[in-house]
């Protein structure tokens, strides 16, 4: 769901493939109980304080931005989600995790365990574990994918973001224990790397990273 504008109250919204299934149902299993805000598509670098034609003119830039419309595929929006910071909180958190920009890599069936880290969840920087929702996109390259501490399962709630996506795959804990597939099914003589994304979401503080995963054959 999008606003068009900042004119008038015009809403675009659209049904995800999993919403659409639903509603063909036609047994009352569609119901629409939350939703979420985001700000995607806004830079707030933007912002100039020191604006030629004065301080009423900050925000120009941003108010002209042009807005995304609604997309239906969870893995490509609402990533920067409007939140209430829990008590106590006095800065947006966001999440760390051991592995450098370029993510995780690894070869056919190696392992590697995710630890991610909370900051400012409770108070300006400091850390904290939390529970987190850990969402492999493409769980065809994954031998195992399983999280250890907490709930260590994943709610039909916690996955409808990425129900669009066919290989998507999802569970809850504190920290992800994942083993890379073992099959040569998705290798040939000139393709040896395989890459996808791990989505991480915080379940108190709603932030959100994503680490990059490939998969090598040899």
């Amino acid at each position: 769901m999008g606003y068009l504008d900042n004119k008038s109250i015009t809403v675009d919204a659209i049904l995800t493939k999993r919403g659409r299934e639903l509603l063909s149902r036609n047994d009352g299993s569609f119901k629409i109980t939350q939703f979420a805000l985001s700000d995607d598509e806004i830079d707030y670098s933007l912002f100039n304080e020191n604006h030629p034609n004065g301080t009423q003119y900050s925000a120009e830039a941003i108010e002209n931005m042009p807005l995304i419309e609604a997309i239906p595929n969870g893995a490509n929006s609402m990533h920067s989600k409007l939140i209430t910071l829990t008590r106590g909180a006095n800065a947006i958190p966001y999440i760390t995790t051991s592995f450098p920009t370029a993510g995780i890599s690894i070869i056919k069936g190696a392992s590697a365990t995710v630890s991610p880290t909370t900051f400012n969840l409770t108070s300006a920087n400091t850390s904290a574990t939390e529970e987190y929702i850990f969402t492999i996109l493409d769980s065809r390259l994954r031998d195992t994918f399983s999280a250890t501490g907490g709930t260590t399962f994943a709610s039909t709630a916690d996955i409808n973001e990425f129900s669009t996506i066919a290989t998507s795959e999802s569970v809850r804990g504190t920290a992800l224990q994942l083993v890379a597939t073992t099959s040569d099914a998705l290798f040939s003589d000139t393709v040896t790397t395989r890459t996808t994304s791990i989505v991480i979401e915080g379940v108190t503080s709603g932030a959100i990273i994503t680490i990059p995963l490939t998969i090598n054959r040899t």
